[in-house]
């Protein structure tokens, strides 16, 4: 029998505080990478970001140091974290594959799901590819590990995919890829320049 697993006050006490992966720098250089990788390909300062798997909505406080005139909104599945820290930082409960269904004011500039792809089942990932591509106007932001990496942190329910598997998932969703996990719509390909994308 699967166990479930269960986003809760002690899932994020265990991998964010007391085991300590990826430290406060280490977010802050990925939101400030994410930020100006969007504002190069728009040409423009960020607007908006939706971040999808937000758990407690870490990213919110550094988005908003950096950009304070952008709209954020999170989405995630856990209960307690939207419980916890919806209303200051404006989470809503919901998944991936079901973002059409949470009334959001999209298209944004910035969509980001970060760490959560690798722990989503195939049907689910395609899913919410298709639900993010929806909802993109610029950047998506997609950091996940592959069978081939070597990962540190939760390994329950990791899926296995290789990097071949993702590449065509996202392809097949309309994304291209931009390099260091940012990927972009397809039809903004004519725009870009001819080393600017890998494809």
């Amino acid at each position: 029998m699967t166990r479930v697993k269960r986003y809760d006050r002690a899932y994020f006490d265990r991998w964010y505080r007391d085991r300590r992966i990826g430290s406060a720098a280490d977010l802050a250089r990925t939101v400030a990478l994410a930020v100006t990788m969007t504002e190069q390909l728009l040409a423009r300062p960020l607007r908006s970001v939706l971040d999808v798997g937000a758990g407690e909505g870490r990213w919110q406080p550094l988005l908003h140091r950096l950009r304070p005139r952008a709209r954020y909104a999170g989405v995630d599945s856990s209960e307690w974290a939207v419980s916890r820290w919806g209303g200051r930082r404006n989470l809503r409960l919901g998944s991936i594959d079901a973002l059409d269904q949470l009334g959001l004011d999209g298209p944004f500039d910035l969509v980001v799901a970060s760490d959560i792809l690798h722990y989503l089942p195939t049907p689910v990932l395609r899913a919410g590819m298709k639900q993010v591509v929806a909802q993109l106007g610029g950047l998506a932001f997609l950091p996940a590990f592959t069978a081939q990496d070597d990962i540190e942190g939760d390994r329950a329910h990791f899926q296995r995919r290789s990097a071949a598997s993702y590449r065509a998932i996202l392809a097949k969703a309309g994304l291209i890829p931009l390099g260091m996990y940012a990927w972009t719509l397809r039809a903004r390909k004519p725009d870009l320049a001819k080393l600017e994308s890998p494809t």
